[in-house]
């Protein structure tokens, strides 16, 4: 995940987990994405951030698809989050990190520079890029 800052104009990286229906096989690579319900993949396209709250995998950030490939990401709860799975130190040992069931999951220790930098009405995109 990039995050840019207009107006600074830096870039800053972090590691993002892609959903497990994006790489059914665990390579390390997203394959495909889907806006199917239990398809547990990752949506593309464009989200606008939604409110701060504390569910299940603690503080995250919920997200509002606005396209229609990600048009079912409220319903499917498809948010920012942080995960046990998602760390440097695991990208080192194993060559690849966690997948999430189709969320944003991020470090631990990456969640809260995410979630100051998005905070409410910022704009997400999602895409595979070209490899």
């Amino acid at each position: 995940m990039y995050l840019v800052d207009l107006q600074r104009q830096a870039v800053h990286s972090v590691l993002v987990a892609h959903g497990l229906g994006s790489d059914p096989h665990y390579t390390g690579w997203l394959i495909r994405f889907s806006n199917t319900p239990g398809s547990l993949a990752t949506s593309a396209g464009g989200y606008v951030t939604g409110p701060a709250y504390t569910g299940e995998h603690g503080h995250s950030l919920r997200l509002q698809g606005l396209d229609r490939t990600n048009s079912n990401a409220e319903d499917r709860d498809i948010v920012i989050h942080s995960a046990w799975y998602v760390s440097q130190e695991r990208a080192l040992s194993t060559g690849k990190i966690g997948r999430s069931d189709g969320c944003f999951a991020v470090a631990q220790t990456s969640l809260e520079q995410v979630l100051d930098h998005l905070g409410t009405g910022r704009f997400l995109y999602a895409e595979k890029l070209a490899t």
